[in-house]
């Protein structure tokens, strides 16, 4: 077995540290995938063919790395594996900037939301002279009745609001809201 400097390193090592064989190679897979990765390589020793596997492993320094395993095996003249070759890329820093962008995109948008929900329940405590609380109450008792997202109530509530030519459908639709409210 033969492994690329690159190969050497996703596993936490460099060239001349270690020899790299199948037991090696084995013991570095993430114990939840193990069994996944032996399964795949069973068939893939038995059949030959092509295979791409996403998985973890374990590199040397026991850091998690998220890696994606491609290759082939090739069969000889009495269809034994006569050669493996392919190739194994970590996905570890591409993963995690692609999460953290996520993540980042989730707060802000749960900030825009917050704030829109908050301008909604200032218009409903000043059209109706009601603490926050009860505005709040109001504006989930009508998303709930109505099966609309908290969110949508809000923006549309804000919405209404903003437009001075919509003071009607803003009266309406606050006489709307009261009604949803919760009987007690």
């Amino acid at each position: 077995m033969t492994w690329s400097d690159e190969v050497y390193s996703i596993h936490g090592y460099r060239r001349g540290d270690v020899v790299p064989t199948m037991e090696l190679t084995m013991a570095h897979k993430h114990p939840a995938d193990l069994p996944r990765i032996q399964e795949v390589s069973n068939e893939l020793f038995a059949h030959g063919g092509h295979v791409a596997i996403y998985h973890r492993l374990i590199d040397a320094a026991s850091r998690e790395r998220k890696v994606l395993t491609a290759g082939e095996a090739a069969l000889d003249e009495a269809g034994k594996v006569s050669t493996i070759s392919g190739v194994m890329l970590d996905l570890t820093s591409t993963i995690q900037r692609e999460t953290e962008l996520a993540a980042r995109e989730a707060v802000r948008g749960a900030m825009a939301t917050r704030s829109t929900i908050a301008k909604a329940e200032g218009i409903l405590m000043g059209r109706l002279g009601i603490g926050s609380d009860e505005a709040f109450q109001l504006l989930t008792a009508y998303s709930n009745s109505s099966n609309i997202k908290l969110a949508s109530v809000a923006c549309g509530l804000v919405a209404l609001a903003d437009n001075p030519s919509e003071v009607t459908a803003l009266g309406r639709f606050i006489q709307q809201l009261s009604q949803a409210r919760p009987r007690r």
